[in-house]
Parts: C-alpha cells; structure tokens; sequence
C-alpha cells in the first residue's frame, strides 16, 4: 500500500462496488472510526430517496432537470446516467468544501463514477473496490435489503457481473466476505497512508 499524497497534506479516497457490495458500510465505518480524519463527499442523484436517506447527508436528491441545469453550468467533476433517467455525479464544490477544512475526501460512487474520478484526480486519490465474494452472495444480500423490486435487482446483478471486470483498475480491492475482517483490513490500510 501507498500514500498518495498531493499539495495541502490531504488525500482522497474513492470507494466503487456493485451496489449491495458493502462499499456504503465501509465508508461508514471510517467516518465513525475516524471522524476527524474523514468526509463524505455527497453525491447529487435524480433517483428517489430509500429508506431512512435524508437529503444533503446520503446524496443530494434533486430532479433530472435540475441535474440537467447543473450539468450545462459546468458544476460536476463527473456525472453518469447510470440507467435511463436516472443521473448520478460529483459536485466540483464538495471537493474544495471538505479540502477547506483540511480533510480527507471520500467518495462513494458507483464504478463508472469512480473510474472517471480515477481518470480525473489522477495521483491525488486512493482507489478501493469492495467486491462480493460471489455473485450469489451479491443477490442475497440485495433481496435481504428489501427496498428494491425484483427487475432492478436482476438488472443490478447484471451490471455487478461487468463491473467486477473493472476491479483490475483500482489500486486496492477489499473482498467483503465478512464485515468484521473487511472493516480490520481497511483499517490496517488507513492507519499505513497516514
């Protein structure tokens, strides 16, 4: 492992998974372990929210007009539509935000994202993928959240089984086979950067 490092002593992260992955809980448990450490850079999104997410702590949920609006006024650093309609991206603000305060940037986005922030920020960040031991373990655990219908679930296991080709490109992958081992490993690779 490596730190890479740029001009004002922070770094940046970015976590990529297939969704149902893990890599949601693993951000989470370096926030809480670390709290003065890191911030979560909060992505914009046009889906709806789920469950319990509140607005501008999960994801900025804003209309496809709007994200549209902030796309042609040059305010993302990357964006994807990930399904039809449905955009995903990364405020240029959120980075310079948490860098102000002198903090680690982390990123919780899904594949592609974290490959064009990759392409983008270039040496200045860490990639990790979290990835499932299997794809059968994968629809287990998106069936168990059950927040989600059946068709999205397939078309989900669908994009995970392409994604899971691009962890090759990321400069540390984190096999979330059991929480508590996962959590220890990314600890141990946290606690060598800094």
């Amino acid at each position: 492992m490596y730190c890479k490092r740029h001009n004002d002593n922070t770094m940046i992260y970015i976590f990529c998974a297939p969704s149902g992955s893990g890599k949601s809980t693993m951000v989470k448990h370096l926030l809480t372990t670390f709290p003065n450490r890191f911030e979560l850079s909060v992505s914009c999104t046009t889906r709806p929210p789920r469950g319990q997410e509140v607005h501008g702590r999960e994801y900025y949920f804003i209309t496809r007009e709007e994200f549209e609006q902030r796309i042609a006024r040059g305010e993302f650093i990357e964006y994807e539509q990930v399904y039809e309609g449905l955009y995903y991206g990364t405020l240029r603000s959120e980075i310079e935000r948490i860098e102000r305060k002198g903090r680690t940037v982390i990123f919780d986005v899904d594949v592609k994202g974290g490959l064009n922030l990759k392409r983008i920020l270039g040496a200045r960040a860490t990639s990790i993928f979290v990835c499932p031991p299997s794809i059968e373990e994968l629809s287990r655990r998106l069936h168990a959240r059950g927040d989600t219908s059946e068709d999205m679930i397939h078309k989900r296991l669908a994009k995970a089984s392409i994604e899971m080709e691009d962890a090759k490109h990321f400069d540390i992958l984190l096999i979330n086979n059991d929480l508590q081992s996962a959590f220890a490993q990314l600890d141990t690779i946290v606690e060598k950067q800094f």
